[in-house]
């Protein structure tokens, strides 16, 4: 009996594990990590970018939101407009009567814009007046604002045919007055008024900000003012809003609908939050254009390190790695690479973010669905740039590798 040859064994071709592609490309990157950093730094400013301007955006928005709940978004203002000849028209003196009588309304206030100019003494010119307004107001006017004061007391019986004044926000800034210590004037129509109250900010009331209110009747007395109001604000029940504004025009005055302009507030605010992320297309774009810089960076570091590792190519593709497997190896460098820089400008634009918001006093609001969708970005632009490098690898011979 003869004994058979045992049949000579075959090589089969090892398979390498996304954790083995991992180790391998993480061996690689650590060799040249001065590189490796200054490239992923590329990838991160572009990724750090365009985190940050979502991030403020973001925060604008919420912030802007926030106060819109805060102070609610049911008040109207009611003003006259002009009549069909091009006149200036005028609002009846029993407007606010009229429109308080409409069931759904909460609360109505009315001011009076007076021709006074207000100035913090006598000697400053009568033409220097800081931009602030006098008007009459009535003293329901802060809570039909639901407005707060800063310090003091608002117009009430007790004061409103006297002299005395209650600046807006910023018309106290504007003056220098920021407390009531010592009683501070202020000069109107050559007489010495005395401030009694400082209001907090009305967001829905800018116009409010920037004026002295004085008593309607005082606005009389002192000022010549007439009755006729130049602004109604009408606070209504939220789900019949729609309905009172379109009654205001004609209960306001019956004569002249067509003469009465009504607008809501806060529909400026909700325009100033949608104009918050106007600008975050160009800006994104800018940080697009970092990106793709970054991009070409590592298709050209990729490039780089498959020429100077012909020898690693060379030997491993000898000890019987396939073509596949070398794709795998500069593929995951390329993509780790980029991955870094992407997690890395995540973080340093969400800081950046954060910073901002925090100095403008805004709500902090991080974009966690861009800090994702930039890394998986940067992780994107990684395995495009480093492709063609890889594949290049994969085709030199093992032949040439190992004699280069």
């Amino acid at each position: 009996m003869t004994a058979t040859a045992a049949p000579a064994p075959r090589l089969v071709g090892g398979r390498v594990g996304v954790l083995d592609l991992g180790r391998i490309a993480g061996r690689g990157l650590g060799a040249r990590r001065l590189r490796s950093g200054l490239t992923a730094l590329g990838i991160a400013i572009g990724i750090a970018a365009m985190v940050a301007v979502l991030g403020i955006a973001e925060s604008s928005r919420a912030t802007l939101l926030a106060e819109l709940d805060r102070i609610g978004s049911n008040l109207l203002t009611v003003a006259p407009g002009q009549t069909m000849f091009g006149e200036d028209a005028t609002l009846p003196d029993e407007a606010v009567a009229m429109i308080g009588r409409i069931g759904p309304v909460e609360g109505v206030s009315a001011v009076s814009l007076t021709g006074a100019t207000v100035r913090r003494t006598d000697r400053i010119p009568s033409g220097e007046t800081g931009g602030i307004a006098v008007q009459g107001a009535d003293p329901s006017l802060l809570g039909t604002l639901e407005g707060g004061l800063a310090t003091g007391r608002f117009i009430d019986d007790a004061v409103d045919r006297y002299p005395t004044v209650v600046l807006g926000a910023l018309a106290a800034e504007r003056l220098g007055i920021t407390s009531l210590v010592g009683q501070p004037l202020v000069w109107i129509a050559d007489r010495w008024w005395a401030v009694v109250g400082i209001l907090e900010p009305l967001p829905l009331a800018p116009e409010i900000d920037r004026s002295a209110l004085v008593g309607m009747d005082a606005a009389r007395e002192y000022l010549d003012t007439e009755a006729s109001p130049t602004t109604i604000y009408v606070r209504a029940a939220d789900k019949l809003l729609d309905d009172v504004r379109s009654v205001l025009p004609a209960t306001s005055n019956p004569e002249s609908p067509e003469a009465v302009l009504v607008s809501r507030p806060s529909d400026a605010i909700e325009a100033r939050a949608a104009a918050a992320t106007a600008f975050t297309t160009l800006f994104l774009g800018l940080g697009a254009v970092a990106l793709l810089v970054g991009g070409l960076g590592i298709a050209n570091v990729m490039l780089m390190a498959v020429l100077e590792r012909r020898n690693e190519i060379g030997l491993r593709r000898a000890l019987g790695a396939t073509r596949g497997h070398i794709v795998g190896q500069f593929l995951t460098e390329a993509i780790l690479l980029a991955g870094a820089g992407g997690v890395a400008g995540a973080v340093l634009g969400s800081a950046v973010a954060a910073a901002y918001a925090t100095s403008q006093a805004w709500v902090v609001a991080l974009p966690i669905a861009g800090c994702v969708a930039g890394v998986l970005g940067a992780a994107s632009v990684g395995a495009i740039a480093g492709l063609y490098p890889a594949v290049r690898a994969a085709n030199l011979a093992p032949t040439d590798s190992l004699r280069a």
